[in-house]
């Protein structure tokens, strides 16, 4: 069963790279588009009651197993099998299920855990995955952890079902940082907040006194780059998420924005207005020093580099017009990739690295879509009055970005959506939120 999903999310991914779309106009007024032809279905997944041996473990049981089921529901390629469907009623953990039973209810998936606290105070969590058709368990797991912590063992068990059933890296136990907004629209309380991809475990970073924006996370240490207005102009500030301790990136006399860390995290691209000229930058975050990668007379930025780190790509006028160049990373003639109608900006290389997120302004509409790398095979997966900020989940199968209503009491909010223009989706935040940026998997 695992192999036919993989033919028909082949097929899937086939449709949607001929760009037949289906328009639809949502609550909000936006054009939800969906990405038509080929025929998709979910994969059927069962879970029994998580086990446990009673009092706390089996709240935190319940609790993780439907954190596992919110997730895999959540991204649009599972479909839960209602308990009253089922036809065994498995009571050990430790033996396997009778096959036929889940196959006649025709469960792609079945999967099941166990909880237990331990003598020193820490959870005990066991999973075991199994496939139905090909009658055999395909994956088992067993995690130590502080109670606390319960929603994480939850997302890195729906991680490995999402792996193992799909073929592609999970993205769940992951979180994403962005701007949370409060107040009316011409004088917002900005302020940095985190959740968990799926908006628990909210906390806030900076206390909204000064404006914020465009936050970015290291893919490889807890650590956030971000816009700051609090000296009076846009400078470029670093966060460690552990020590909650910032520092300023430079003491340049002008502008600094639009930062993005390296694949290795170790340098930053960052673009810096000059005595009326916008270039990008390259810093060496080790010793601070600084090299300048595009020398033009236009105004370059919002630059993001290849998985590999051997590119960028990044936003130019230099053609008369916003469109989108790659060039090495180490600098040199950069080739233009974006030649539809409209203006290109905030261009993002997927973790994958085969396709390129950017935002789209055309026909009066924001929009946000997909290109390959060398710009082929474009195509939009959401427009609306406002639609910005793309960025990737770890996987490189999913976006989130954020939406911004009409008129005086607009408000923004994020969204999510698959590559193949399913699956779209606001997220839930605590107020009005804008500038996404996904994490990479946690530790």
């Amino acid at each position: 069963m695992i192999t036919t999903f993989l033919r028909t999310l082949a097929a899937l991914m086939v449709a949607a790279l001929s760009v037949n779309q289906a328009v639809a106009q949502s609550e909000d007024g936006a054009l939800e588009i969906t990405v038509a032809g080929g025929e998709f279905q979910p994969i059927s997944v069962a879970s029994p009651a998580f086990f446990s041996d009673g009092g706390e473990a089996a709240n935190l049981a319940a609790q993780i197993r439907q954190v596992v089921m919110n997730d895999l529901v959540g991204s649009g390629l599972f479909r839960s099998i209602e308990e009253t469907a089922f036809i065994e009623q498995v009571v050990d953990f430790d033996v396997e299920p009778t096959y036929a039973d889940w196959q006649a209810i025709n469960a792609d998936a079945l999967f099941t855990g166990h909880a237990k606290i331990e003598p020193d105070g820490r959870v005990l969590v066991k999973f075991r995955l199994f496939d139905p058709f090909s009658e055999g368990q395909v994956e088992g797991l067993q995690f130590f952890s502080d109670p606390a912590d319960w929603r994480r063992i939850g997302h890195k068990i729906a991680d490995a079902v999402y792996a193992k059933m799909t073929g592609e890296g999970g993205y769940f136990d992951s979180r994403i940082v962005y701007v949370d907004e409060r107040g009316p629209k011409g004088n917002r309380q900005k302020r940095l907040a985190i959740m968990d991809q799926d908006g628990e475990n909210l906390r806030y970073l900076t206390s909204g006194g000064d404006l914020v924006l465009t936050p970015r996370f290291s893919p490889k240490d807890q650590e956030i780059l971000y816009i700051s207005y609090e000296r009076g102009q846009p400078q470029i500030f670093l966060y460690n998420l552990e020590t909650q301790q910032r520092e300023v990136l430079g003491n340049f006399p002008e502008m600094s924005f639009a930062p993005r860390f390296s694949p290795d995290g170790r340098q930053v691209l960052l673009s810096l207005a000059q005595g009326g000229n916008t270039d990008i930058w390259v810093m060496e975050l080790a010793t601070r020093k600084m090299r300048r990668l595009t020398q033009s007379p236009a105004i370059e930025t919002a630059a993001s580099y290849s998985p590999d780190g051997q590119q960028i790509v990044f936003e130019s006028d230099r053609g008369g017009g916003q469109q989108i160049y790659v060039m090495s990373a180490l600098g040199g003639s950069p080739q233009r990739i974006s030649f539809g109608q409209g203006r290109y900006g905030t261009p993002v290389w997927s973790p994958r690295g085969d396709m390129i997120a950017f935002t789209k302004s055309s026909g009066g509409q924001f929009q946000i879509g997909v290109m390959r790398t060398d710009g082929s095979e474009e195509r939009i997966l959401d427009a609306s009055f406002l639609s910005e900020g793309p960025t990737w989940a770890p996987n490189g199968r999913v976006l989130s970005f954020f939406r911004e209503t009409p008129g005086a009491n607009g408000r923004p909010s994020l969204w999510s959506v698959d590559i193949t223009g399913r699956n779209l989706k606001r997220l839930n935040t605590a107020n009005a939120g804008s500038d996404p940026a996904w994490s990479p998997l946690l530790p």
